[in-house]
């Protein structure tokens, strides 16, 4: 099984809901977690609620710090607009999505970075399967 990571500043938004998709889409082929270089103190209720359109839950997510992360050898760590904010943190694989940020744009914006993320999740998990 693979660790995959996802980060962004916040971890309200868009690495809540690419854990989301991965564990959701995973189906128990990776571990997925996410963090944030500088958490919110909630997850983004537009996040819980177009998720949610899509049958997926974040009612129990909270945005949480590198250091609530578990002690893991990552395969992959996938950053998300954080530029020089994200730490370096060690993998065998790091991939940068040019995701927008949605936060304070409308529901529709978000359904769109939702859409966007549940395709680059797929095509990671692709690439995970075949390595």
């Amino acid at each position: 099984m693979k660790n995959v990571l996802f980060v962004c500043v916040e971890n309200a938004c868009r690495s809540q809901m690419a854990e989301a998709w991965a564990r959701h889409l995973g189906q128990g082929r990776v571990r997925a977690w996410s963090a944030g270089s500088r958490p919110s103190s909630e997850v983004n209720p537009h996040a819980r609620l177009v998720m949610r359109e899509r049958g997926i839950e974040l009612a129990e997510a909270m945005p949480k710090g590198f250091e609530a992360l578990p002690d893991l050898t990552w395969d992959v760590v996938v950053t998300m607009g954080c530029g020089d904010e994200c730490p370096w943190i060690p993998a065998r694989r790091r991939v940068q999505w040019d995701i927008p940020d949605p936060k304070g744009r409308s529901l529709e914006i978000f359904r769109q970075v939702r859409d966007q993320i549940e395709r680059c999740v797929r095509e990671l998990l692709e690439t995970l399967d075949s390595a």
